[in-house]
């Protein structure tokens, strides 16, 4: 019985390395090409986006650690969750000061691309993540999950922006989508600071 179980707990390891290779691939497509887009676009809230995927690599790499080694949970979530807040801070300026400038951002067709795969992409990797964490009770790896769903809100708040601003020309959205991103990304700072604790229903343990 304890032979099954080690092999299943090895295999619910596997999955979830699998996971954060491909959680860091996507979010290192994401950011370059967000971060890029939004340079040349002059959108704050794709530049905002694409420092939050570059920070999720960090997590993403963080979490794949883990998975070979125990421990260091809480230290792991605190760097990421400063990290949060800092950009959290970092978007808040942008936006008001793109806002108080009247700076209208470019249309940006690669933008609204990379959006509208992330919304999709996004809630199917938190699902298979919330899968795992149970399976290992690990905190880490749902907190990873649910950051995960906090990208794909970002994801839908920024394609939001960008599609009004290309379709009916509103400029404004696009700061306006970068501010209220602000609240999330600090969500995922706070709780990354204080350990995020697991949901009852995925039984994790610490």
């Amino acid at each position: 019985m304890a032979a099954a179980t080690d092999v299943n707990r090895l295999d619910h390891i596997r999955r979830g390395q699998r996971l954060e290779y491909f959680t860091i691939a996507w979010n290192s497509v994401e950011a370059l090409v967000s971060i890029a887009a939004g340079l040349a676009a002059g959108s704050f809230s794709l530049l905002g986006f694409g420092l939050d995927s570059v920070i999720e690599v960090a997590s993403g790499a963080a979490i794949l650690w883990r998975l070979h080694h125990e421990g260091a949970e809480r230290t792991t979530h605190r760097a990421v969750g400063i990290s949060f807040l800092i950009l959290a801070a970092y978007v808040t300026y942008g936006a008001v000061a793109a806002l108080l400038r009247h700076e209208p951002p470019a249309e940006s067709i690669l933008g609204i691309a990379i959006a509208a795969a992330a919304v999709i992409v996004m809630p199917l990797l938190a699902r298979a993540k919330r899968r795992v964490a149970a399976g290992l009770r690990s905190a880490a790896m749902h907190s990873d999950s649910r950051q995960a769903d906090f990208c794909m809100y970002l994801s839908a708040i920024l394609l939001a922006g960008l599609l009004l601003n290309a379709l009916l020309g509103w400029w404004w959205a696009d700061p306006a989508a970068a501010l209220l991103m602000v609240p999330i990304i600090a969500k995922e700072g706070i709780n990354g600071i204080r350990g995020e604790p697991c949901c009852n229903d995925c039984h994790c343990g610490s």
